[in-house]
């Protein structure tokens, strides 16, 4: 009994010595497992978020589908006019006789520089062109250009104009029209430079019975006296010439013509 007694007395003792141990160790646990929970809480929460929910899924379909129905449309390619749109319509010059030719000492009319003389006929070899040349002295200037004899026509080189086309062309420029009425400036000037670099003898007249007028009336700018002097240069020598006049005897015909 006495034995009994003692371990009995024993017994709560080592409880009382293992609790702090238990109570130690079962500490740590509930610990660990706070810590733990947040994070199982975390990795919820991104799988929370890396799955949509059915209503979220549902919500977007119609926005898909009215995507798909819609197609994309293409911005408009811009409108550009595909070559020089010219702003006058200049008839096209008759082509030279079919027996047409040049000698030395004859004159011809350069549709860019006026009236020229045939000071040569020379063989000569440009690049890929081999044959013979015009070689012609503009009588305005003395400038000398080269032209091939074989596409001479082609180049625009024609003979000087009758007396009767002089005359006709002395009508047009004492008509009371203006060719070109366009406004801005700018539009007038390109219009006017266009007639002249087309070599035609009634557009030019044009030009110089225009740009005559404005002289008489107000003082011309420099694009305006730009083009008189263009004009006066290509067409003045070919009438007299063609008239068998001197240049300044037609030039004052000219100036009566338009004070009157």
């Amino acid at each position: 009994m006495a034995q009994s007694t003692a371990r009995s007395a024993r017994t709560p003792a080592s409880l009382d010595r293992a609790s702090p141990k238990s109570r130690k160790a079962a500490t740590t646990k509930a610990s660990t497992k706070s810590k733990a929970k947040p994070t199982l809480r975390t990795v919820k929460g991104a799988a929370a978020t890396k799955r949509p929910s059915a209503t979220a899924s549902k919500s977007r379909a119609p926005a898909v589908a009215k995507a798909d129905s819609e197609p994309e449309q293409k911005p408009s390619a811009p409108i550009v006019s595909k070559g020089y749109v010219p702003l006058v319509n200049i008839p096209k010059p008759p082509p030279p006789p079919a027996n047409f030719t040049l000698h030395v000492g004859d004159k011809a009319v350069h549709p860019s520089h006026g009236l020229a003389e045939v000071t040569a006929i020379e063989h000569r070899e440009i690049g890929s062109i081999k044959g013979e040349f015009y070689i012609l002295r503009i009588v305005d200037n003395g400038m000398r250009v080269m032209v091939p004899r074989a596409s001479g026509g082609t180049a625009g080189i024609r003979p000087v104009m009758s007396a009767k086309e002089a005359d006709r062309v002395l009508d047009t420029m004492r008509a009371r029209e203006v060719a070109v009425d366009l406004q801005p400036w700018s539009r007038r000037f390109r219009a006017y430079t266009e007639m002249i670099k087309s070599g035609a003898p009634h557009e030019v007249a044009k030009v110089l019975r225009d740009m005559y007028r404005l002289k008489f009336d107000k003082d011309l700018s420099f694009g305006e006296r730009r083009l008189l002097d263009q004009a006066k240069s290509l067409l003045m020598k070919e009438l007299a010439a063609a008239k068998g006049m001197t240049e300044a005897s037609l030039q004052a015909k000219v100036d009566d013509m338009f004070r009157a």
